[in-house]
């Protein structure tokens, strides 16, 4: 068990390694994200499940995840065509921008409540799942140097749905609905993949009720 809470310390630390991504201006960003608006909310905060909340997020994260989509690494059907035609630059600045908003608390539901808490604070030792604190603050405000988003107050069903498709990713690299984009040390496919329904549905809860 030590050797698998280990090589995550391991990877964990090679995926703190910074990569490079342009300075953005927030105040540019503002006027290039009025399409975003539509579907995340002029300051980020989306009003429904469907679409996540940017707001508060991390630039670093944020520019990383609209390079990704516009590259095809991470695959959005709703997102398709919407990146083509901005430049590092535009996704930098909308990335500042939304990055500078306040993120709202989505709240969380009185179901296993201690179940979320225990795989945020302590993950499961038995199954190799480490704490989601090491990369995303006990806060849940996440670590912006190293590129680790700000979670805490996302919609539940968001943070559901990606830790499924990191899971898919994990078990299935051939499967289009899993997501791959954590890194060729494979971070988030490496934690996702030994938890079970419960826990996700669990520690997605807890997180939507992290105060920032």
């Amino acid at each position: 068990m030590m050797k698998i809470v280990n090589s995550f310390i391991f990877a964990l630390s090679l995926a703190l390694a910074p990569f490079s991504f342009a300075a953005g201006d927030a105040d540019a960003g503002k006027s290039k994200s009025t399409t975003c608006a539509a579907c995340h909310g002029a300051d980020g905060n989306s009003p429904a499940p469907t679409f996540p909340k940017l707001a508060g997020l991390g630039e670093k994260y944020l520019f990383k995840q609209m390079q990704d989509v516009k590259a095809g690494a991470r695959k959005i059907p709703e997102m398709t065509g919407m990146l083509d035609n901005l430049s590092d630059q535009d996704l930098a600045d909308i990335a500042a921008y939304y990055s500078a908003q306040q993120r709202q608390l989505s709240g969380a539901k009185d179901v296993k409540l201690d179940l979320g808490e225990k795989i945020y604070r302590a993950g499961n030792l038995e199954t190799g799942v480490p704490a989601c604190t090491g990369c995303h603050a006990p806060s849940g405000n996440g670590n912006a140097p190293a590129g680790y988003p700000a979670i805490g107050g996302q919609f539940s069903a968001y943070i559901a749905k990606q830790l499924r498709a990191f899971r898919t990713a994990a078990h299935d690299p051939g499967d289009p609905t899993g997501r791959a984009n954590d890194g060729d040390i494979a971070v988030m496919r490496g934690v996702a993949a030994r938890m079970t329904d419960q826990e996700i549905d669990a520690v997605a809860n807890f997180i939507a009720g992290l105060q920032q």
